[in-house]
């Protein structure tokens, strides 16, 4: 099977992130955090949605209706058929000096669990978990730039990382409780690449994330061994996810102007990388039981 890369469309962000599919309306949303816009795209990368805001917006998932998203110091669901963001859950200490980043929908549903990203130099922020309630519960501190969040096939183990430590932590995870255990393992990305960035699992387990500062994303079996290393067509991939016919095709967004100290210049900077031919499959998203007991 032949690896074919292009791109969706020709949609760009300044600062791509949070790729998710839908498979029921055959779309794929993703966020321009600095664009501070949801966006939606046909398979063959026709414009959906687009969807303005007042805030900056680290990640989105599927809820009942619509979308979760984090934005800047806050949780809001988003309503799917016309953008109304209805505020959720906050931020507690919010001041501006980190704001929420990445963020995944638990296997069951039942949690979401969000990171925050520093904004000024030497701040650091939490790993959060949010409940279908809508209890916010610290997770682990002193968290940098808190990325690569996704979870084991069976729900079991919680991956996540700060980018600039260059490892992805392995955490037992309960898929009914979402009770959070022990740290079982860790993977080094030391020799396969630089500041892990998004990231998600396949169906056999093995985890896909973006180097977002070597241009290509690399596929990590669980024990951390590399299995594959593919070069991204644009600068600075930021987050992939699976989707597409039979969830065999994955999609990264870029960056092209964080804001901060990822810049580029390169035509196909932002833009959304589609890559297929690659024989593996992702997993579907779950969905957030906003509300549920």
């Amino acid at each position: 099977m032949t690896v074919r890369t292009g791109f969706l469309g020709e949609h760009r962000c300044l600062l791509g992130e949070s790729p998710v599919w839908d498979a029921a309306a055959q779309r794929l949303w993703w966020v321009d955090s600095a664009g501070r816009s949801i966006h939606a795209a046909a398979p063959d990368g026709a414009p959906l949605a687009k969807w303005q805001f007042d805030s900056m917006i680290g990640s989105v998932g599927f809820a009942e209706g619509g979308l979760l998203a984090g934005f800047a110091d806050h949780f809001a669901l988003v309503d799917g058929a016309s953008g109304k963001a209805t505020p959720f859950a906050s931020v507690p200490g919010h001041d501006g000096t980190m704001r929420l980043n990445d963020g995944k929908v638990d296997r069951a549903g039942s949690h979401y669990i969000c990171g925050q990203t520093r904004m000024a130099e030497g701040a650091s922020g939490t790993l959060f978990q949010l409940s279908a309630a809508g209890a916010l519960a610290p997770l682990a501190g002193g968290m940098r730039i808190s990325n690569a969040i996704c979870f084991s096939p069976d729900g079991t183990t919680l991956y996540f990382a700060d980018s600039l430590d260059g490892v992805i932590r392995c955490h037992a995870y309960d898929p009914v409780t979402g009770a959070v255990g022990a740290q079982r393992a860790s993977i080094s990305l030391a020799g396969i690449g630089q500041a892990p960035d998004g990231a998600t699992v396949d169906a056999d387990g093995n985890l896909w994330i973006a180097l977002v500062l070597d241009q290509a994303i690399a596929c990590v079996s669980p024990a951390g061994e590399l299995l594959r290393r593919i070069a991204m067509p644009m600068p600075f991939p930021s987050c992939p996810a699976f989707g597409g016919e039979g969830m065999a095709t994955l999609y990264v967004t870029s960056i092209a102007n964080s804001g901060h100290n990822l810049v580029t210049d390169h035509p196909d900077g932002g833009r959304i990388a589609v890559v297929t031919g690659l024989g593996v499959r992702g997993i579907a998203e779950s969905r957030f039981q906003a509300g549920a007991a």
